[in-house]
């Protein structure tokens, strides 16, 4: 495969976060409002600079409202991406394409949602299952599900783990420590929602079964909150206040034979213990011109537990199967082969469908991590616990 052409000419110039809590007493709108005039400003932007726009397809908030909201008086390029958890890297993606395609030169992307005190993605939907285009008969296999209760990401991802477990000798010690050190990430970090709760391996086994084999503490944290952050040219983000994230390279992928839906392909595959992390991994290293063994540190979609460890092999970091001891033998901690998750991730710092894993990698590269790894010049994010997946590689200029 010939050199990729895009690599390093795009960069994340600006990052902005609002709180993340369980109440935010707030709508969307405003929630989306006050992170993505963070980014901007962080990029050393005004609102009048950005002419495009980035949104989640399952965001409440559209573009245009942004326009309003923001003031932006000439909007030339709108894209969206999704859903839900794949979205946030290829957001980045259509965000690169259009600044390289001359389609804007300033782009925002952005997630907001009031995970926790407005629509709860972690409940079903009554009368549709988990799916949110699923109907009966509208070809997607949620009807052969649903009716028998299997309706929310925990079940769905439990049977994933039970199978891990079946195949590959998977631990409650195991899932334990990817929750464990995530948790200890999110106590160095004080935006994090868990910052002040400490978690042992002992009170993670202790607590209460939620969809067995996952436990409470294997779940991630249902959020309020947005994120945002801006993309631009290289050469424009050198004359920011903040060092540039270069993007080195994104991707997309989906497996083979995906089936219709959004939650139940991962249970109608031959193995459904390999995420679309697979497939993305292995255009991302292919279009990056890095491999797994470059990768300093690394921002893993938790949405739960068991996601990190099937990515952890995925991405190439362990051999398949390998992901528990691989993490048990402390290689995800800090000092270890990849950390990961270092702002606290969606387990413990919040969960913002991704896009917090995104400016916690920016920060990896500026240097500002609450949790930074020393030297880190390398990082990698992933959106992939469903087809088709995304991902995207960091870079220091």
């Amino acid at each position: 495969m010939k050199a990729f052409p895009h690599r390093d000419r795009c960069a994340i110039s600006g990052i902005g976060a609002t709180a993340y809590s369980r109440d935010s007493g707030r709508s969307d709108l405003a929630l989306a409002s006050e992170a993505s005039l963070a980014a901007i400003a962080d990029a050393g932007l005004k609102p009048s600079d950005i002419d495009g726009i980035v949104r989640c397809d399952m965001d409440l908030v559209r573009g245009n409202d942004l326009v309003h909201t923001l003031g932006i008086p000439d909007l030339t390029y709108v894209g969206e991406a999704g859903p839900g958890g794949v979205a946030p890297c290829a957001m980045v993606g259509q965000a690169v394409a259009a600044v390289l395609a001359g389609l804007a030169t300033n782009v925002l992307v952005f997630r907001s949602l009031n995970g926790r005190s407005g629509r709860r993605f972690g409940q079903g939907a009554a009368g549709g299952g988990s799916d949110s285009h699923a109907v009966g008969g509208s070809g997607t296999f949620d009807e052969l599900f649903a009716p028998y209760g299997l309706v929310t990401p925990g079940q769905i991802f439990a049977l994933i783990a039970q199978r891990h477990i079946a195949d590959f000798g998977t631990t409650p010690e195991d899932l334990g420590t990817v929750a464990v050190t995530c948790r200890a990430r999110a106590n160095a970090n004080p935006a994090a929602q868990m910052h002040d709760r400490t978690l042992s391996i002992d009170e993670y086994l202790g607590a209460r079964i939620i969809s067995d084999p996952l436990r409470l503490f294997d779940f991630c944290l249902e959020t309020d909150g947005a994120c945002a952050v801006v993309v631009t040219t290289t050469e424009r983000a050198a004359d920011g206040p903040h060092p540039p994230a270069l993007i080195r390279a994104v991707a997309q992928g989906s497996l083979s034979r995906p089936q219709p839906g959004i939650q139940f392909p991962v249970l109608m595959r031959e193995s459904i213990t390999t995420l679309p992390a697979q497939p993305t991994a292995r255009t991302l290293y292919e279009r990056a011109g890095l491999g797994p063994e470059e990768i300093d540190v690394a921002q893993l979609y938790d949405c739960f537990t068991i996601t990190v460890l099937m990515q952890l092999e995925d991405f190439g970091f362990c051999k398949k199967g390998e992901g528990g001891p691989f993490a048990r033998a402390g290689e995800i901690d800090l000092g270890g082969r990849v950390p990961i998750n270092t702002g606290g991730g969606h387990l413990s710092e919040g969960y913002i469908h991704g896009m917090n894993h995104i400016v916690e990698g920016v920060r990896q590269i500026r240097g500002t991590s609450t949790s930074q790894v020393p030297g880190a010049e390398v990082c990698l994010v992933t959106s992939t616990p469903l087809p088709p997946g995304s991902a995207l590689i960091l870079r220091r200029g």
